[in-house]
């Protein structure tokens, strides 16, 4: 499969450092990972199903391109386990929450939002198109 960057819907690295972006690349190339959440703001391009988006290392490398096949907003609050275990993160539900709050309220100060248990989630499930 031969892309530019004009065919993805996005390029980016999971997570907000170059560790954690190669701790979550292994996890969605091992199968681990088939889910995402995400904040996305009004200024931001939506996502729809059937976009594909090159995922990087920690290192800004290519290492796969995968495919959104389901998405779904709900409020923080609304999240599930059986949505957010898909993420392969956490083994409960109290811990994936707590490392949530915590990656979306430095997510919130960067950006310039407000984070609380009702802004917008976007859950996306992917699969993985190709390896690089």
């Amino acid at each position: 499969m031969e892309n530019t960057n004009n065919d993805y819907f996005e390029r980016f690295a999971f997570g907000d450092s170059p560790e954690m972006a190669d701790e979550l690349l292994a996890l969605v190339l091992s199968g681990k990972k088939t889910a995402t959440v995400s904040v996305v703001l009004e200024s931001d391009q939506k996502p729809n199903v059937g976009d594909l988006s090159l995922v990087l290392d920690g290192r800004g490398n290519p290492a796969c391109v995968i495919k959104t096949v389901h998405l779904e907003t709900v409020k923080f609050c609304d999240l599930t386990w059986d949505m957010v275990k898909l993420e392969g993160e956490d083994e409960t539900f109290e811990q994936w929450k707590a490392g949530n709050i915590r990656y979306w309220t430095r997510d919130a100060d960067r950006r310039g939002y407000t984070f609380n248990d009702q802004t917008p989630i976007t859950f996306e499930r992917f699969e993985v198109v190709e390896v690089m």
